[in-house]
């Protein structure tokens, strides 16, 4: 293909770094993982953020997570139409074919999507309301929670819809029958959390309370 490029020296360097110290350590259990497959115990849903870093947050190793990431961490209602569904499909096979016990939806603060989505709700983006915009489309699945935003200084708002995503995307991943069964049988448990990338704190959704919560 000619509109592939050699990859960057820099990335090179940083691979034959790793080849030579991480891998050749833990050699072993890279063969492990390659033989035995994945059996990973949760799936977490992040934003594609370069600064959420969920394994770091977690101390995960290979082989924990079953990690998928999109713009704002956003989950789309069932919808079996026959297109193609990325998130979607991610959930179903964590679900149907690994058997996930649990499933987590990984938001953050200062989050470009969800700024992006507000700013094209309040009018002040035009091109993120073309229907080329691939952004923009996606981030329309958030507008009913932008519209439902309680008046006040524009960095609280953004806040409150930062954590609306989350919630958004726990009752959408209710939608489907499967994780809807999943559930109902006590083999799989939503949650909901939100990461402060400054402060480097992380709050979960407590339903009893309606509320984040920091952990």
């Amino acid at each position: 293909m000619r509109n592939a490029s050699p990859l960057p020296d820099h990335l090179v360097n940083r691979y034959h770094g790793w080849k030579a110290t991480t891998y050749a350590r833990n050699e072993s259990w890279y063969q492990h993982l390659a033989e035995m497959g994945q059996h990973p115990r949760a799936m977490v849903i992040s934003c594609c953020d370069s600064r959420v870093h969920v394994t770091s947050i977690f101390g995960a190793e290979q082989g924990e997570f079953f990690i998928h990431r999109n713009v704002a961490n956003l989950v789309p209602p069932y919808a079996p139409d026959g297109e193609t569904h990325g998130t979607s499909a991610s959930v179903e096979y964590a679900v149907t074919v690994l058997k996930v016990a649990h499933l987590i939806v990984l938001g953050h603060s200062n989050c470009g999507g969800v700024k992006g989505c507000y700013d094209m709700c309040s009018g002040n983006a035009p091109d993120s309301s073309q229907s080329s915009s691939f952004v923009g489309r996606w981030m329309e699945l958030l507008r009913d929670r932008f519209e439902a935003l309680p008046e006040g200084p524009e960095e609280v708002r953004l806040r409150e819809l930062e954590q609306q995503a989350v919630l958004t995307s726990l009752r959408n991943l209710a939608t489907f029958p499967f994780v809807s069964t999943a559930m109902q049988a006590g083999r799989l448990t939503l949650h909901g959390l939100w990461n402060d990338i400054g402060a480097g704190s992380l709050s979960c959704y407590d339903p009893e309370t309606g509320q984040f919560a920091p952990i």
